[in-house]
């Protein structure tokens, strides 16, 4: 905070008697084609911190003083249309008027249509919760890498500097929408309203920007005010065979009318029986209105609202033996029911968003926007829930060749097994949906055994912020913003199909103990209907105070920024079922003890104007961060105990680039260092390896804490317009992301029952091996490839027909490890001691990490405009990974069976092991077709 200050009083007292002379640029922006005046264009001279907006008429002005006479460089950005750059002369006591400016339609704008199909694959799949896809956060910038990675490289779970998305901030008019629970930015609000996205303003990584302290990988505020969008409508027909197969959507812009109302609406649709995975139905609706009322000339009330619930199909990773045997679209989840598909998982958000702002402009130089928003809904995931009989999955272990071949010497009988399995997988392999309906006909007391399961969280969420901006004079800002968040959240199962029978019994089917199998035992041997909550009942109650302040400092040739913020996190569980395997005193009814986190962060950076072309650029953060909401609980779901050694996590980041930009080249290469410190992890899994022996089998959650990271790289952009309508780009990423510390590592669940003088129940492993160590130093952090490459073209023809493509190239992809298996769980036996033929050469080979292959994808995109008087109709074609590699994009080692005697039985199985490694296939060849009309 003192930091700040000073630098306000220093940039004050230095700037407080600044009057030279100014000058002025103006003109007027228009369209190319019929001389129609362009509202709201953004018109600046990047090197001097100069910029403007053109008003109804196309208008602009821009004042200036204290300028080196000289060629600089016009910048002309407007939705819909092409950026302009073009030279201009500046000189002492001179006004410059240009007019007009003509602006050529973008008619390649639906090319963030792509983005929005890719969040459908990854950010609403609940396996994409650590993956980091960030095409919806960059499709607005003008950054030649940024953009390979939006558009190109975010299909392979490509992570740029080796960040996942919960460092990305998205803003939606100032509001923050990354979520308690996982830290992520919620896409799913924004599925099918894209057309009304296009106004952004983006930071990227930890640079400065007007509304909050930002996320370190970046941070992007959408405006979606009424009186921001240009009046106009459009309608548009897309085709697809990515997440869904039909979209169409209508939308219509009122622009601002003589009474000072505007509003826009929006409504679409999104359809498919399936995506390029097999068995994955999408179905999604989308409708979003603004209405905005001027008060006067200095300050309006815009009102938005949100409704886009989507329901779809989810896949699985697949072992190599699986893909092997059905190819990497198979998907286990799906059967076919009377003749109609039906996935088991399904994945459902019904989230409405409701947002009331309020921007008022006191004066010239000082403005306040404050916002309130209120979200509700559910989340929901389905699965089958199989009381304790054998598991019906397709693909369940034992129904696998491998599984019959398993001893080190087969004979005829099991090789018989083995190809009859092999052959019910290949000619079928799906869910057997009638079976389960005979089952729960065919029990004793009509007591459904297989149901369907969705695990629900509901919640509530209020936000209120203010973000106050100040102009002190011509060279200084200071922005200031507070936000507080409250959050609830309740999280249960239901039955959400008996399959036939008329109830469940809400119990545990594994446990032998009749008050420990209880999932309530205030309601014990609890039959549930459908519809009906069972299995677990919680609230998650969270709350967050955030401050933050900010000032920033242009020159002729610097601009300079400072930020700091502070803020106040607290998370409780408030239980609502006595779980039988933790029935003590607020072991899992009632509330837990309150959890609470004060943490700060701060950063500063600059950008210093060589000349009008060349550009340094530097920005260094600190941050520290509270803990995710996910990460705070052992086992929420059964009991109140919090992570033991939950601290605030860190990070370390700095950046250095160099720029150059002329109408010709436009190039940017970055060096980068990022460290994170105290991350923390909970696995949910099924071992043979609980408790430190072998074939102890317990469902366990995995607890990490201390979890560091450090990634260091480059990044490189280049784009060059060779010709006047050729244009060459290149991209790479050359980064290494590693875990840099040893972690600490403890088993939760209620499989480790250890009474206590007190009757009190641990539930969990620490009274008997204690945390201990995870060696991981130096392993690669998973998350897609840590090297990516792209060499592109694009040629754009006068008659208004573009065509464009890409080859890229991708390397140094790891799969996820193991924690469990790094820990001393690997090498000793049942009396602590390591094994008696434990060999280190043998244990160094099972522990290696797995590098997947190389792989290069070609993607090619297209499109033409036709103008009809005062109509636009556009066609836009894109395809993905024309040549049809298949790739695998990640993975992850099976925890089920950890020990080194485990893993050497595993690895030493002549027709494969049982529990291998689990891998991500990217697409084959995907396409995406739009066509559209503006009227």
């Amino acid at each position: 905070m003192r930091l700040i200050f000073i630098f306000l009083f220093i940039a004050c007292i230095f700037f407080r008697n600044s009057h030279a002379q100014l000058s002025v640029i103006s003109g007027r922006v228009t369209n190319i084609h019929s001389n129609k005046a362009i509202n709201g264009a953004k018109v600046s001279v990047p090197v001097l911190e100069l910029e403007s907006y053109t008003d109804e008429l196309g208008v602009f002005s821009i004042e200036y003083s204290e300028v080196n006479p000289g060629e600089h460089t016009l910048v002309i950005q407007a939705e819909g249309y092409l950026t302009k750059n073009f030279r201009i002369l500046l000189e002492k006591g001179k006004d410059l008027n240009i007019d007009p400016i003509l602006m050529e339609p973008d008619f390649s704008i639906s090319r963030s249509e792509i983005s929005v199909i890719g969040l459908s694959d990854y950010e609403l799949d609940e396996v994409g919760e650590v993956t980091a896809n960030y095409s919806g956060l960059l499709e607005a910038s003008r950054d030649v890498f940024l953009n390979a990675v939006a558009y190109d490289f975010s299909a392979t779970f490509f992570k740029p500097r080796g960040l996942d998305n919960r460092n990305v901030q998205l803003l939606i008019n100032g509001i923050s929408t990354n979520k308690f629970y996982d830290g992520r930015p919620q896409w799913g609000s924004l599925g099918g309203v894209n057309d009304l996205q296009r106004i952004r303003e983006f930071a990227r990584n930890s640079k400065s920007i007007d509304f909050g302290f930002g996320g370190m990988a970046g941070t992007n505020n959408i405006v979606m005010r009424a009186s921001s969008y240009s009046k106009g409508g459009k309608g548009s027909y897309a085709r697809a065979n990515r997440s869904y197969q039909n979209r169409i959507m209508c939308s219509y812009r009122s622009g601002i009318t003589p009474s000072g109302w505007s509003y826009a609406i929006l409504a679409s649709r999104r359809s498919g029986e399936r995506g390029f995975i097999e068995g994955t139905p999408y179905e999604a609706n989308s409708l979003f209105l603004a209405v905005e009322k001027s008060l006067g000339s200095n300050h309006s009330i815009n009102l938005s609202a949100f409704y886009t619930p989507v329901e779809r199909g989810r896949g699985t990773a697949l072992t190599e033996e699986v893909e092997r045997l059905k190819g990497s679209t198979y998907n286990p989840n799906w059967g076919f029911q009377e003749g109609r598909l039906r996935n088991s998982r399904l994945r459902r958000i019904e989230q409405p968003l409701v947002q009331l702002n309020h921007f008022w402009d006191l004066s010239d130089s000082f403005r306040i926007n404050t916002n309130l928003a209120y979200q509700f809904g559910e989340i929901g995931n389905t699965r089958l829930d199989n009381g304790g009989i054998r598991n019906p999955a397709p693909n369940y272990y034992q129904r696998l060749p491998s599984y019959f071949l398993r001893n080190p010497f087969p004979n005829n009988y099991d090789f018989r097994l083995a190809l009859e399995a092999e052959s019910d997988f290949i000619n079928d392999g799906q869910l057997d949906w009638e079976s389960f309906y005979n089952t729960n006909a065919n029990s004793s007391d009509g007591i459904s055994r297989i149901i369907l399961q969705e695990d629900v969280r509901a919640e509530n969420l209020f936000v209120f912020n203010s973000i106050a901006t100040a102009k002190i004079n011509e060279h200084l800002s200071v922005n200031a913003k507070l936000e507080f968040r409250s959050l609830s959240s309740d999280n249960f199962a239901i039955a959400k199909d008996l399959l036939g029978g008329s109830g469940f019994r809400d119990v545990d089917y594994f446990g032998s103990d009749p008050d420990q199998i209880q999932s309530d035992l205030d309601n014990p041997d609890r039959i549930v209907a459908e519809g009906e909550r069972y299995k677990y009942n919680y609230r998650l109650n969270a709350s967050r105070l955030d401050g933050f302040l900010q000032a920033q400092l242009r020159t002729k040739r610097l601009f300079l920024y400072a930020a700091i913020r502070g803020d106040q996190t607290n998370y409780q569980r408030q239980g609502l079922y006595r779980n039988g395997y933790f029935p003590g005193e607020n072991r899992s009814l009632g509330s837990s003890d309150r959890l609470s986190f004060t943490s700060f962060s701060g950063k500063l950076g600059g950008t210093y104007s060589i000349n009008g072309r060349h550009f340094t650029e530097i920005n260094m953060a600190y941050s520290t961060r509270p803990p995710l909401l996910r990460n705070a609980f052992a086992n929420p779901r059964q009991n109140n105990d919090l992570v033991i050694g939950l601290v605030n996590e860190g990070i370390q980041q700095a950046d250095v680039s160099y720029l150059y930009r002329s109408t010709i080249l436009d190039t940017r290469i970055t060096g980068y260092y990022t460290s994170v410190s105290n991350q923390t992890d909970i696995g949910f899994f099924f071992t043979q390896n609980a408790l430190g022996s072998e074939d102890s089998n317990a469902f366990v959650q995995e607890i990490v804490t201390g979890i560091g990271l450090r990634n260091v790289g480059i990044e490189v952009g280049a784009e060059a317009q060779i010709l006047t309508s050729l244009k060459i780009k290149a991209a790479a990423s050359v980064g290494q992301s590693i875990y840099n510390t040893n972690p600490e590592l403890y088993l939760s669940g209620d499989d480790f029952d250890t009474d206590t003088a007190d009757g009190f129940v641990e539930g969990n492993d620490l009274s008997t091996l204690g945390k201990r160590e995870v060696f991981i130093e130096n392993y690669r952090v998973a998350g897609g490839p840590q090297e990516a490459y792209q060499i592109g073209l694009e040629y754009r023809d006068p008659s208004y027909w573009w065509v464009g493509g890409t080859l890229n190239y991708f390397t140094n992809t790891f799969v996820d490890i193991s924690y469990l298996r790094r820990t001393s769980d690997f090498y000793t036996d049942k009396d602590g001691l390591p094994f008696n033929d434990y060999d280190e050469n043998i244990a160094r080979s099972l522990l290696k990490q797995e590098r997947l292959n190389d792989y290069f994808l070609v993607n090619l995109v297209g499109g033409k405009t036709w103008r009809i008087r005062k109509y636009t109709i556009g066609l836009f074609v894109s395809v993905n990974n024309l040549l049809g590699t298949i790739y695998r994009s990640g993975g992850f080692e099976d925890s089920r069976r950890v020990s080194y005697r485990q893993r050497l039985e595993e690895e030493n199985r002549p027709y494969g092991p049982l529990f291998g490694n689990r891998y991500f296939y990217g697409n084959g060849t995907t396409y995406f077709m739009n066509i559209y009309f503006r009227f």
